[in-house]
């Protein structure tokens, strides 16, 4: 992927934030021993816990009462605080986009149309302006994802913190498709119905042609490791599909019309994929078949418009929830960049509308954990687990809210943000407003 100038990322971030050009570098994360006391734990897997945490390099080392601080350690008062495990968003531009306005500083779309091999990893970079924005709101990691043609690359889980971006590798890569719509692709689209279905059978066999071009590229690979005479070409798109067609990495299948989520379903089946589907914004249209498919949904955003002029308002807010209550596992994303500390409001929206406020909290939490294969790791607060988490004081889901910590792998993060220090700078003008 293209690697963003950082210098010239800075030079934009001054340029649009001139005022505060004192004030754009947030502090030091710090990594130690920390104890927090007399605490809300609420651990998501085994239920609310009233007592102590200790984080010991980088991992919870005990959750309980009367616990006792070892040597060196901070110990911090929690109470009438809660501590929740840190928010997993499903699916963001986080780290690959800083400017929508400036193509320069967009890394999330490359040129082709089939290009499985780009990894989005790669073109992460740690010192976007919306990460710290993002981590202060209790969202500590975040599927990061290409975008584009059928198969745009592979999308990364990456932790919040890090000088780069192997540093904030969390441990999950999947490959991202695109699958094929005969769906209008929005007012613009003059092609008829013909056209449309004609495109989408052509795209489907291109699908189809590469999934048996890769089987047959693994089966020639495996020969030549038998027979050093046997001619193999390389090919980079086969090669990075070798994992997925063999089942040891995930799809994530973007897929919304639900015409199209049963296409989607059909085609999983026939080829005995792994797959996550990805969007899923008509699923509660088809959410009986998608349960009984037992295929993942990441879907989302949660706040957004109905995907039909004709559907109540309220869709988007009670898609989630419909599916959960069909027996969908459902996880959320924001599918966004600068607005990915939302996040919990989203979650907040899903249940306002009827999704259960746990199936909801483990919705950002445990539920993607566990669809990465990591629910071992992440996604809840239990000893042993990876020590992200934040303190608050009341339920993140509100608005009124306040964050007071966040700790991501056992880092204490500065609770500091561009937009805390724009706030922090025009709250405190000097010289001030004139008389």
């Amino acid at each position: 992927m293209r690697y963003t100038s950082t210098v010239f990322i800075l030079f934009l971030v001054g340029l649009f934030a001139a005022p505060a050009l004192n004030a754009q570098v947030v502090g030091k994360h710090e990594k130690g021993a920390f104890l927090f006391k007399n605490a809300t734990i609420e651990t998501v897997t085994k239920g609310t816990v009233k007592g102590d945490l200790l984080v010991e390099d980088g991992k919870i080392t005990g959750i309980g009462t009367s616990i006792t601080a070892p040597a060196g350690a901070k110990v911090v008062d929690c109470t009438d605080q809660f501590i929740y495990p840190g928010f997993i968003d499903g699916g963001t531009q986080l780290g690959l986009i800083e400017v929508g306005s400036v193509s320069l500083t967009q890394d999330a779309n490359e040129i082709g149309d089939v290009i499985p091999y780009m990894d989005a990893l790669t073109a992460v970079n740690p010192n976007s302006v919306a990460i710290p924005v993002t981590r202060v709101g209790g969202v500590t990691t975040v599927i990061t994802m290409p975008t584009g043609g059928i198969f745009p690359g592979q999308a990364s889980l990456i932790n919040l913190v890090g000088y780069t971006p192997d540093q904030m590798y969390a441990g999950f890569k999947a490959v991202r498709m695109n699958f094929p719509s005969s769906g209008s692709r929005g007012r613009w689209d003059r092609r008829s119905e013909e056209d449309r279905k004609k495109d989408e059978e052509k795209k489907l066999k291109q699908i189809t042609d590469l999934w048996e071009e890769t089987r047959l590229f693994a089966k020639v690979k495996e020969a030549k490791k038998k027979d050093s005479s046997v001619k193999l070409n390389y090919n980079p798109s086969l090669e990075a599909m070798i994992p997925v067609v063999n089942g040891d990495m995930a799809l994530l299948i973007e897929v919304n019309r639900d015409a199209d989520i049963l296409s989607a379903l059909r085609w999983i089946k026939k080829n005995d994929v792994k797959a996550i589907l990805t969007g899923v914004a008509e699923g509660w249209r088809v959410a009986d078949s998608i349960a009984a498919a037992k295929v993942p949904v990441i879907t989302g955003p949660v706040i957004n418009i109905p995907s039909r002029g004709s559907d109540r308002y309220d869709r988007a807010y009670a898609n989630a929830g419909l599916m959960h209550k069909a027996g969908v596992t459902v996880a959320l994303r924001t599918n966004n960049t600068e607005n990915v500390r939302d996040l919990p409001f989203h979650a907040g929206f899903a249940v306002a509308y009827g999704m259960d406020r746990q199936a909801a909290l483990e919705a950002i939490t445990i539920t993607p954990a566990r669809m990465m294969g990591l629910g071992d790791q992440i996604g809840s607060l239990e000893v042993g687990k990876v020590a992200s988490l934040f303190i608050c004081d009341g339920d993140p889901f509100e608005t009124s809210t306040q964050i007071s910590k966040v700790v991501i792998e056992g880092w204490d993060i500065p609770m500091d943000s561009r937009h805390i220090q724009l706030y922090n700078e025009f709250l405190n003008r000097t010289p001030g407003v004139k008389d």
